[in-house]
């Protein structure tokens, strides 16, 4: 069971701009690939300025290269990033979106952008395989330019409508806005509050989904039901940033299990608090804090109703979330 809401994987329509490393040195100069004629304008941090020479195309091979250089840690494999991105098309010279495109349209935090948050190593939810693996040996803080075909970079499976053919190039620039390196098999430590009144019991096994049971006769609340029941002592979750966290969740109805992040690789990832996962996460988990072990029940309006094809979305969904890093 997915998280997110909408899986906006570049892969299969380019729906949501896609990625791609090329070539340049400094941030803020316009420097470029000479291979591909590109040059690419703006600090990290700042929406790129990309610029593709009249009949310029993309070679063979799939090019990166660094524009500037962080000062943060390197990102290894399985290290938790963060990223911004843009892309744009070597054929017209026209962008095709990115994250710098959602910024002021998340509801209730017009501020912050819906960036990917993913394991290096790991294809993003809006990155690509092979661009996201570009981020790997690369510092947070780095701006990195990627140039490629289309089939090199996404496949050849692409949404007609962008009028793109698989030899056509694409140009990404990626921002490494944060990493962090976390065990996949971290979970939270501490003493155990009991279940507030009405409140599902928890029990954690180490290393194994967490198993929970459901009030016997209780109505499901119609509202978001949540409860801290171990407290952490790190820095607090805000809105924007990566969640990496370890999760059961089940289901109200039947007390079965749908998913959990131990059935799969352990510990993974969420942009937290613009949309990238259910209501119920992002309200119930902003503002809390790295350590924290959180019980949350969620009600349809906050989970999945509307979207049929989850199976779950007439469903209150109770979950036990171990926050255990943010990136």
């Amino acid at each position: 069971m997915n998280l997110t809401k909408n899986t906006r994987r570049l892969a299969a329509a380019l729906a949501v701009p896609a990625l791609l490393f090329s070539a340049a040195a400094c941030g803020g100069d316009d420097k470029g690939s000479s291979e591909a004629n590109v040059s690419v304008k703006g600090d990290f941090g700042q929406k790129p300025e990309i610029s593709v020479e009249k009949g310029a195309k993309a070679g063979d091979e799939l090019t990166v290269k660094t524009l500037s250089e962080g000062k943060g840690d390197k990102v290894e494999k399985g290290t938790f990033v963060r990223l911004d991105f843009a892309v744009q098309s070597m054929k017209d010279d026209k962008p095709l979106g990115g994250s710098w495109s959602s910024q002021g349209q998340i509801p209730g935090n017009k501020d912050v952008r819906r960036q990917d948050v993913f394991a290096a190593g790991q294809p993003g939810q809006q990155v690509p395989a092979k661009v996201a693996d570009a981020v790997i040996g690369q510092r947070a803080g780095s701006r990195v330019e990627v140039v490629g075909t289309v089939k090199e970079t996404i496949g050849e499976q692409v949404n007609p409508q962008l009028g793109l053919a698989p030899e056509d190039g694409l140009v990404w620039v990626v921002d490494v806005v944060g990493g962090q390196k976390v065990d996949p098999k971290s979970e939270v430590k501490g003493d155990q509050a009991k279940p507030d009144e009405g409140m599902p019991e928890v029990k954690v096994v180490p290393q194994k989904a967490a198993e929970i049971t459901i009030p016997k006769d209780a109505k499901a609340p119609s509202d978001l039901k949540e409860q801290v029941l171990i407290k952490g002592s790190g820095p607090e979750i805000k809105a924007g940033e990566g969640l990496i966290a370890q999760y059961t969740g089940v289901k109200w109805e039947d007390g079965k299990k749908f998913d959990s992040s131990w059935d799969h690789s352990g510990a993974t990832s969420f942009q937290i608090g613009t949309g990238s996962v259910v209501q119920g996460w992002d309200k119930g988990l902003v503002g809390k804090h790295v350590g924290d072990r959180v019980e949350l029940v969620i009600p349809p309006k906050l989970g999945y109703e509307g979207q049929a094809g989850s199976g779950l979305d007439k469903n209150t969904l109770v979950f036990v979330v171990d926050i255990v890093g943010k990136v």
